[in-house]
């Protein structure tokens, strides 16, 4: 069985901790390969690797950063499939959507190669007789980035590409779900050019974990992953004095008008609900129907989700692959189990789907859940599966206090044609992203993607121009250079004047 290692200083490092963990094909339930687990010294190797790193890279020139970013995205573009591939492999998501995670991913690379333009300072001359300020960012350190497993490329990619176009080295710790693909982005860096230890891999657990936010070494941690996780990240990391990014889960509310298209809407919500099974933080979890539309709105939900075609990832007929785990199927299928007694109506039941040649897989069909009360824990809870909640509301008042009271508030959307209403909801919800019109509405690159309440913990968003203030510490420096006439001595209070 193939057991996937470390990457420390520039090269693949075999795990010496003894301890492994299962990595699963999704789609056939077998364990296909085993993820050495670092134990603390492992973690401390990859650390000190790029402590030495940092050494150099830290006053490198932005102009050979650069360089080395954009024979990286060149790179990734050419092994995209082969990135996919491995995606496909261990999480179970179907190519075209590994594809376009991968996509997303290189457009933090795209930002990154831009990093000239991000870091350049600001000046203020003559603020004084002959006294210049000027104001600068300079890179951290050693930083680290620990990822989930439903998206194993772009969520590294979101974090390592533009901290090391700071200035920083990077300790990353993968899902151990699906570990490979970091493997695969370290190993093309190094082959772009990038010099030893500046990008570290270490797979593990917990133990892994808990170093990486006690090391005295690291001095910020990012985090994307559960709120439960996320809030532990950012106490422990905070305790320790590390700055933090940690983003957590989101239970996303899509609110549709009684003035929307319905095609448009029953469309959207289909590929947002149960695009990648539903493990996405972005996925809509519920729809919000306003008004009169719910019958009719439901009705076209229900009508697209029977007609889609569930089945390993590989297929290229498959719009939706298994979800990562037994165990996670299991859970996601007991909300669907429990929604009845609850108060729901059940209009789709996704649980018992079996998938020709692949029984065993850890596949579980679409499921929609209609009259859905706040009450229920179908709603309350992140499902992070393919389970679809309608709540009615009356009035835009009701359901914008509706999504308002939500501890979340990651993402949300609302459709309809109404400019002034669609002006009025983004400026009135409380949420990080809000789409109208646009059911998932991830921010491109050179915008911040972070949301707020229980889905963000930490000051910054990620990536964007957020992502270069968090991987930076400012600096003002303030110059005077006298003239030759200068002299004598004053112990009055310097003033501007």
């Amino acid at each position: 069985m193939k057991t996937i290692s470390h990457w420390i200083g520039g090269k693949p490092v075999e795990g010496a901790s003894g301890r492994f963990g299962p990595v699963w094909n999704p789609a056939t339930g077998v364990q296909e390969k085993q993820v050495a687990f670092a134990d603390t010294a492992e973690v401390d190797a990859a650390v000190a690797a790029a402590k030495d790193a940092f050494a150099s890279w830290g006053t490198s020139s932005l102009a050979k950063r650069t360089a080395i970013l954009f024979k990286y995205r060149e790179l990734l573009d050419a092994h995209r499939d082969e990135i996919a591939e491995l995606i496909t492999a261990e999480h179970g998501k179907v190519h075209s959507d590994a594809l376009g995670e991968v996509a997303r991913g290189m457009e933090i690379v795209e930002l990154a190669c831009g990093i000239s333009v991000q870091l350049k300072g600001e000046l203020s001359t003559e603020v004084s007789s002959r006294v210049d300020v000027a104001s600068i960012r300079q890179p951290l350190g050693v930083v680290a980035g620990i990822t989930p497993f439903n998206f194993p490329a772009m969520v590294p990619m979101w974090m390592f590409p533009l901290a090391i176009a700071c200035g920083n080295t990077f300790v990353l710790k993968p899902s151990e779900k699906d570990p490979s693909a970091s493997l695969l982005l370290a190993e093309l860096a190094t082959e772009a050019g990038l010099p030893d230890g500046v990008l570290n891999v270490v797979q593990g657990d917990r133990e892994a974990v808990d170093r990486i936010l006690e090391h005295p070494d690291i001095e910020a941690v990012s985090f994307v992953g559960s709120t439960p996780i996320a809030r532990h990240i950012q106490l422990k990391a905070t305790e320790h004095g590390k700055r933090v990014q940690a983003l957590g889960g989101a239970k996303n509310h899509m609110l549709v008008l009684p003035d929307a298209d319905l095609d448009l809407a029953a469309d959207q919500a289909i590929n947002a609900a149960y695009g990648s099974a539903g493990e996405r933080c972005m996925a809509v979890s519920v729809v919000v129907a306003v008004g009169d539309i719910g019958d009719d709105l439901v009705g076209r939900i229900t009508e697209r989700a029977k007609k889609l075609r569930i089945g390993p990832g590989v297929d290229p007929a498959s719009e939706m692959g298994p979800l990562i785990t037994r165990e996670h199927r299991d859970k996601v299928a007991s909300y669907v189990a429990g929604a009845a007694a609850q108060g729901a109506e059940v209009v789709l039941d996704g649980t018992g789907l079996t998938v020709d040649g692949h029984e065993d897989g850890f596949f579980v069909g679409v499921s929609l859940l209609d009259r859905v009360p706040v009450t229920a824990d179908a709603y309350r809870d992140e499902i992070f599966g393919p389970v679809l909640c309608v709540v009615r509301a009356e009035t835009y008042e009701e359901a914008i206090t509706l999504i308002n009271d939500s501890r979340w508030g990651n993402g949300t959307a609302i459709f309809t044609r109404d400019g002034g209403a669609a002006r009025r909801f983004q400026l009135e919800v409380k949420a990080g992203m809000v789409g109208v019109n646009v059911p998932i509405p991830v921010p491109v690159g050179y915008h911040s993607f972070g949301g707020w309440k229980d889905s963000l913990f930490g000051g910054h968003h990620i990536y964007g121009n957020d992502g270069v203030a968090f991987y930076t510490q400012g600096k003002v420096i303030t110059t005077r250079w006298p003239d030759p006439s200068d002299g004598g001595i004053n112990l009055g209070f310097p003033s501007n004047s």
